[in-house]
């Protein structure tokens, strides 16, 4: 099973079922993960930023798309909401922007 390491939560290991979303892999999980639309891919509050392993996950939805084609996507982010790990392990941190102040994040980049 696909997994997921969240570098700026402690190196948090999350199991991401097949065709399981990220974001509910990692609710599943019992993270705290912002996702001001709910999950369903309108805003970009739910993003990753990718650090490894950007080869394993689904190919971008529409939602992805278009946010990507607005610049509000770079390339190495993705929706948590709207992404699936397919058939490897990655590595990815919350972005400041989206970070929970009630969660306890790492400082250091990488």
């Amino acid at each position: 099973m696909p997994k997921l390491v969240v570098q700026n939560l402690a190196g948090r290991q999350v199991a991401v079922v097949q065709g399981q979303t990220l974001l509910k892999a990692l609710q599943a999980e019992g993270i705290d993960w912002m996702h001001a639309c709910g999950g369903k891919g309108r805003c970009t509050t739910c993003r990753i930023i990718v650090q490894q392993g950007l080869e394993h996950f689904s190919p971008l939805t529409a939602a992805e798309l278009r946010y990507r084609e607005k610049g509000r996507l770079k390339g190495n982010e993705r929706l948590t909401c709207q992404c699936t790990l397919e058939s490897g392990d990655a590595t990815g941190r919350v972005p400041k922007q989206t970070q929970l102040p009630h969660m306890q994040y790492s400082e250091l980049e990488s």
